[in-house]
C-alpha cells in the first residue's frame, strides 16, 4: 500500500517538479486577467471569478482525470450565468451572486451524476460540425460581451442603469480606450514573433496599465467592476433566512436548474475537448468520466467558497503543457500562485484599465473561433455546414444565449441528416425462381428511417404462391424494423401467398420474438 502511494505521488505529482512549478507560475499570470474579465461578463464582482479560479485549480489538481489540465472560470460558462444573475438581482439586491453559487452547487451535482452515467462515452459521438458551431458561437459571444467597454453603451447584466453608465467609457474616453485596445492587440499578436518566454497577454496588460497610470487616463479600470479579494476565501453556504442568502426550496431549484444544466453540459463538452487536445499533445490517455466527476466536485467546492463555476481552459491548458507542465503539481501550483499574486498585488490589479482586459478577451475570442473550418467552408459537405449553422444560429437567437440548446439542436440535426444517409443503404432484390416462386434478398440495416425503402422493395399486388424473404445479409435494429417486416409478411399472407422468412441472425430473431408479430405467432 505504501509502495503504491509512493509510486502515485512520484508519477502524478513529483515527476518533474521544477518544470511543473515554473509552468504553473506562468499560467497563473494568464489566469488572473481572464478570471476578472469573465466575472464582468457574468455580472459579478472580480473576487467571484478569482476565488473560483483558485478553488477550481486546487480541487481539480487532486480529483481530476487529466493531469496538467487547467480549470478555471471560463467564457463559455460565464455567458450562461448572465440571465440568472440578472434575475437574482431583480428579486433582491445582492442575490444574483447567491443564486449563481447555488447554480454552481447544482452544476457540480449534475456533473458527478453525468460521470457515473458515463456521459463521456456518449459525447464522443458529437460531430465536428456541432463543435465548430459551438466554438464559433462562443467566440462571437465573448466578443459581443466586450462591446460595452468599447463605448457602445450596452449595460452590464445585473447592474442598474445608473451604476452601469459609470463603468463604461463615454465622451473623450472612447477614443483613448480604442487606442489602448489596438495597442494591446498589437502587443498580443506581435510579441510572440520575437519571444514566447513570457505570455504576450501579460505583457500587454503591464504595458497598458503603465501607460494608463503614467498619463493619468480617466478611463474605467478593474476597480470599476467591483471588489477584489483582500483575504482567503471563506466557507459559506448560499442558503439562509438572512438577507444575504436565498431560500432552500423547490422554487430556488426551479430558478437555477436550467442554468445549472446548461453549465454542466457545456462545461463538460469544453473540458472533454481540452482533454483530447492535451492527450494528443502529450501522447497519453486519460479518463473522461473521472474528469467529469472531478469537475463536479471542483464546482461544488468553488461554490461553497464564494467562487463561480467553471471548466477546463483550452488556452491555459495548452500553455501549461507547452511550458513543460505534466503532472498535477503544475495545476495545483497555478492556483496557489494566483491567490498569492492577488493578495500581494491587489492594489496594482485594481489599476488595470478595462481596455487591457478587452484586448485580452478579443484575442481569446479570435483563438476560440474555428478559423480553419470557416476557410474550408466551401469544401465541407453541405450536411456538416448546415449542422454548424444550426448550432451557431440557435445559440445566437435564444434569449439569453444558450450554448447547450445550440449543441442539442446541432446534434439533433446531425442525427436526422445521418439517418437520411444510412436509410438508403438497405436494398431489396427480387429473384424470380419461377412464375409461382419468388425470392426477396434483403441487404443492409433495417430500422426506423429505412423502413420506407424496405417496404417499397416488395410487390404486394402482384405476387406468386411461394415467397421467401432472405434476411441473411440484413439486420433489424428496432421496433420500427420489426413492424415493417411484420407488415409486409401480413399483407402477403392475407393475399394468399405462403411466406417464409429465412436467414435471421440471432439478435434479429430475439428482437422479433420479444416484440412479437405475424412471424413469431
Amino acid at each position: 500500500m505504501a509502495k503504491r502511494f509512493s509510486s502515485t505521488l512520484v508519477n502524478q505529482w513529483l515527476a518533474n517538479p521544477s518544470r511543473d512549478l515554473l509552468s504553473g507560475l506562468v499560467v497563473a499570470f494568464a489566469m488572473i486577467p481572464e478570471a476578472i474579465a469573465f466575472s464582468g461578463i457574468a455580472g459579478v464582482d472580480p473576487e467571484v471569478g478569482l476565488f473560483g479560479a483558485f478553488c477550481l485549480s486546487l480541487t481539480i489538481a487532486v480529483v481530476g482525470g487529466r493531469m496538467a489540465m487547467i480549470t478555471s472560470a471560463t467564457g463559455s460558462t460565464a455567458l450562461l450565468m448572465t440571465g440568472l444573475v440578472s434575475n437574482g438581482e431583480a428579486i433582491g439586491p445582492g442575490l444574483g451572486v447567491q443564486y449563481l453559487l447555488v447554480a454552481g452547487l447544482v452544476t457540480g451535482a449534475l456533473q458527478i451524476l453525468w460521470g457515473y452515467m458515463r456521459l463521456a462515452d456518449q459525447m464522443r459521438f458529437v460531430p465536428q460540425g456541432v463543435l465548430s458551431g459551438f466554438v464559433n458561437a462562443l467566440a462571437l459571444l465573448i466578443f459581443q460581451a466586450q462591446l460595452p467597454q468599447l463605448g457602445f453603451g450596452v449595460n452590464y447584466v445585473g447592474k442598474k442603469d445608473q451604476v452601469a453608465d459609470l463603468l463604461l467609457p463615454h465622451g473623450g474616453q472612447v477614443l483613448t480606450v480604442w487606442a489602448l485596445v489596438l495597442l494591446g492587440l498589437v502587443i498580443i499578436y506581435g510579441l510572440p514573433r520575437l519571444t514566447r518566454v513570457v505570455p504576450s497577454q501579460l505583457i500587454a496588460i503591464i504595458v497598458l496599465t503603465a501607460i494608463s497610470i503614467g498619463f493619468h487616463f480617466d478611463i474605467p479600470t478593474v476597480s470599476s467592476l467591483g471588489n477584489l479579494p483582500d483575504g482567503l476565501p471563506v466557507f459559506r453556504v448560499p442558503f439562509g433566512a438572512e438577507s444575504s442568502g436565498v431560500p432552500f426550496n423547490f422554487k430556488t431549484l426551479g430558478l437555477v436548474l436550467p442554468t445549472a444544466l446548461s453549465i454542466s453540459l457545456v462545461g463538460l463538452m469544453e473540458s472533454f475537448l481540452t482533454q483530447d487536445i492535451l492527450d494528443n499533445k502529450t501522447g497519453t490517455t486519460s479518463n473522461k468520466n473521472v474528469e467529469a466527476r472531478g469537475q463536479g466536485i471542483a464546482n461544488i467546492v468553488s461554490s461553497l467558497f464564494g467562487g463561480m463555476a467553471g471548466c477546463a481552459l483550452v488556452g491555459q491548458s495548452v500553455m501549461n503543457v507547452v511550458n513543460g507542465g505534466r503532472t498535477r503539481l503544475s495545476t495545483f501550483f497555478s492556483g496557489v500562485s494566483l491567490l498569492v499574486m492577488i493578495l500581494r498585488a491587489g492594489p496594482w490589479l485594481k489599476q488595470i484599465p478595462m481596455a487591457a482586459l478587452v484586448a485580452v478577451m478579443i484575442s481569446i475570442a479570435v483563438s476560440t473561433a474555428d478559423i480553419s473550418g470557416l476557410r474550408k467552408l466551401h469544401r465541407i459537405p453541405k450536411s456538416d455546414t448546415s449542422v454548424m449553422v444550426m448550432t451557431f444560429a440557435v445559440t445566437m437567437l435564444t434569449t439569453p444565449h444558450n450554448l447547450a440548446l445550440g449543441v442539442l439542436a446541432g446534434v439533433a440535426l446531425a442525427g436526422i441528416l445521418f439517418s437520411r444517409k444510412v436509410a438508403k443503404v438497405i436494398q431489396v432484390k427480387l429473384e424470380k425462381v419461377s412464375d409461382q416462386e419468388w425470392h426477396y434478398h434483403v441487404i443492409g440495416q433495417l430500422f426506423f428511417v429505412s423502413t420506407i425503402y424496405f417496404t417499397q422493395g416488395f410487390d404486394i399486388y402482384d405476387h406468386p404462391e411461394q415467397i421467401s424473404i432472405d434476411l441473411s445479409q440484413a439486420h433489424i435494429w428496432d421496433q420500427s424494423g420489426v413492424a415493417a417486416l411484420d407488415g409486409v409478411v401480413r399483407k402477403l399472407r392475407l393475399s394468399g401467398s405462403e411466406v417464409n422468412v429465412i436467414g435471421m441472425n440471432k439478435e434479429t430473431l430475439d428482437l422479433f420474438e420479444r416484440i412479437g408479430g405475424q412471424e413469431s405467432a
